[in-house]
C-alpha cells in the first residue's frame, strides 16, 4: 500500500541540491566535514572552531600560521563558496585549502560558517558575515567581546583586516564591502582590502561569452531565484547585479585595495572582468587589480591548492595581504 504522504522533490537544482516535501534537504556535492587540528603535520598550521553569535548561530574555523616569534599578522575574514546553499567552513575542501593557504601567506584566517539557503534564504548569509566581521573588529579594543578569541588578540594586526571569498563568497565580499562603505566597524577598524576569487554575479541580460538564448535557464540565474526568491528586482537586484539601475555607486566600496581573480575556462570569468571594469569606471579611489589564470576552471585553487597555478595565485594573494 502506498504511503499517504510520499516524500516528493518540491525543488531542486539537479546534481546540486534537492528539497523534499517533508522539509529535508540533500546536497549531493557537499564534501565531508573534518575536525580542526593543532599543528597540522604537513603545514604546521593550527585551527579551531569558534562561536561568534548564538542568535542566530554564526560560527567559524580560525587558522593560525606557525609563528616563530610573537608577531602580528594580517587577518582575512573569509566567506566560502557553494552557491549560498552548500559547502561549509568545516568541510574537507576548505580545511585542506586553508592549511595550505595560511602556511604560505602567513595570515590569520577566520572562515565563516554562515546560514545556508533554502532553510535560511538570503539575506541571512549577508547578515551573518557582517556580524562575523564586526566580531573580529571588536577584538582591536582593550574591551574585547565576552567570547573573545585569544589568537586574534595576541597575533592579529588590526591595521590589516581583509575580507575574501570565492564564487558565491565573492558575491558576499561585494555586499559586505558595500556595507562597510556606509556603516562603521567597531573600534574604528577600517577594512584594508577585499579578495574576489571567481566572484558570482548575474543580471537579466547576458554579457561577454554568456549564451543569449537560454540565459534564464543558466545556473547563475537559477541559483539566485532559488536562494532569494522574494528579492525585489529579482536577478537585477543590486546584491547580484551591482550595476543595476538604482544600485548604489561602486565608488562607495569600503576598502582601500581590491584584487579580482578570474580563470579563463570559468563560466563566471566574464562576470569577474565585468565587475572589475565597473569598479574601475565608478570613481572608486583605491588600488584595483585583475589577476587572470589561463587554462584553469572555476575555483581551481580551492580544489587543488598544491597545484602549480594555485601556488602562483596563493603567492599573489600573500603579497596582497602583506605588502
Amino acid at each position: 500500500m502506498a504511503s499517504p504522504n510520499p516524500k516528493e522533490i518540491v525543488a531542486e537544482i539537479p546534481t546540486y541540491i534537492r528539497v523534499f516535501s517533508d522539509g529535508t534537504v540533500e546536497r549531493p556535492r557537499e564534501t565531508p566535514f573534518v575536525p580542526p587540528s593543532i599543528d597540522d603535520p604537513q603545514t604546521g598550521v593550527s585551527s579551531k572552531d569558534i562561536v561568534i553569535s548564538q542568535n542566530p548561530l554564526v560560527s567559524a574555523r580560525i587558522y593560525l600560521p606557525k609563528l616563530t616569534t610573537i608577531n602580528q599578522v594580517p587577518i582575512l575574514v573569509f566567506f566560502h563558496g557553494g552557491g549560498f546553499f552548500f559547502e561549509s567552513a568545516f568541510s574537507q575542501l576548505y580545511h585542506h585549502h586553508f592549511n595550505t593557504f595560511v602556511s604560505q601567506t602567513n595570515c590569520i584566517v577566520v572562515s565563516v560558517e554562515y546560514r545556508l539557503a533554502p532553510e535560511h534564504p538570503l539575506p541571512a548569509c549577508y547578515l551573518d558575515c557582517w556580524e562575523a566581521l564586526k566580531w573580529v573588529a571588536s577584538h582591536s579594543s582593550e574591551n574585547s567581546p565576552i567570547n573573545a578569541e585569544q589568537w586574534l588578540i595576541s597575533h592579529g594586526n588590526f591595521q590589516r583586516v581583509f575580507i575574501g571569498g570565492d564564487s558565491a563568497g565573492g558575491n558576499i565580499v561585494h555586499n559586505i564591502a558595500m556595507r562597510a562603505g556606509t556603516e562603521p566597524l567597531p573600534c574604528g577598524v577600517k577594512l584594508l582590502g577585499a579578495i574576489f576569487a571567481h566572484p558570482y554575479f548575474c543580471s537579466s541580460y547576458p554579457i561577454g561569452s554568456e549564451p543569449v538564448t537560454g540565459h534564464e535557464q543558466s545556473l547563475p540565474y537559477v541559483v539566485w531565484d532559488f536562494v532569494y526568491p522574494s528579492v525585489p528586482g529579482g536577478i537585477d537586484n543590486p546584491m547580484v547585479n551591482p550595476v543595476a539601475p538604482g544600485a548604489p555607486s561602486l565608488a562607495e566600496l569600503g576598502c582601500s585595495k581590491i584584487i579580482v581573480c578570474v580563470a579563463s575556462e570559468d563560466k563566471l570569468r566574464d562576470r569577474g572582468v565585468w565587475y572589475y571594469e565597473a569598479v574601475k569606471k565608478s570613481g572608486w579611489k583605491g588600488d584595483l587589480e585583475l589577476f587572470e589564470e589561463n587554462g584553469e576552471d572555476h575555483v581551481y585553487h580551492i580544489f587543488h591548492p598544491e597545484s602549480e597555478n594555485a601556488t602562483k595565485l596563493i603567492k599573489r594573494l600573500g603579497l596582497f595581504l602583506n605588502e
